[in-house]
């Protein structure tokens, strides 16, 4: 059950965000800096688990914080090039987004949120076009019946008409 909408991811009602990164992610540019100034012990808790855990392109990691907030980080990106993680984190594809949603879906009907909130997943820094993830988002999540609402357009500030 999906519901398009339109404002600040940041500002939803919803408890549980997804967004898309790259194991070990520098979290420095769009969703992912706003969520890094917003939990800082969410991104300290995702560099100890990368560095613990060493996770690949389609695994999920979810972070849980005060007030019962959840980011669920979809690794769908590849890591920097470098073995120490210090460039810049690679490109998404299309079957490592589709198997962090295939991960996201198994969390869902586990862990059983509310709703979920997610931006337009790897069409950033990941690179990849909207109309091929849109159709994977539908394909995965559409037949949930969880509430999912799915940014499409950010406008900063602006709450969306998720209800």
């Amino acid at each position: 059950m999906i519901k398009e909408v339109k404002g600040d991811i940041l500002m939803s009602d919803s408890k549980t965000i997804a967004h898309c990164v790259a194991p070990m992610d520098h979290f420095d540019s769009g969703l992912a800096l706003s969520l890094r100034e917003n939990y800082p012990a969410m991104v300290k808790g995702f560099r100890a688990y990368c560095h613990t855990h060493h996770p690949k392109a389609g695994e999920i990691w979810v972070w849980g914080g005060v007030g019962g907030i959840r980011i669920i980080n979809l690794m769908a990106q590849e890591p920097a090039p470098s073995e120490n993680y210090k460039g810049h984190p690679g490109k998404a594809s299309i079957s490592s987004l589709e198997k962090t949603l295939k991960n996201l879906v198994k969390f869902i009907e586990t862990e059983k949120p509310q709703n979920v909130a997610i931006p337009k997943l790897a069409t950033g820094v990941g690179g990849l076009e909207w109309n091929e993830v849109r159709q994977s988002i539908y394909k995965y999540l559409d037949a949930l019946d969880t509430p999912v609402f799915l940014y499409t357009t950010y406008n900063k500030g602006i709450k969306a008409q998720e209800g």
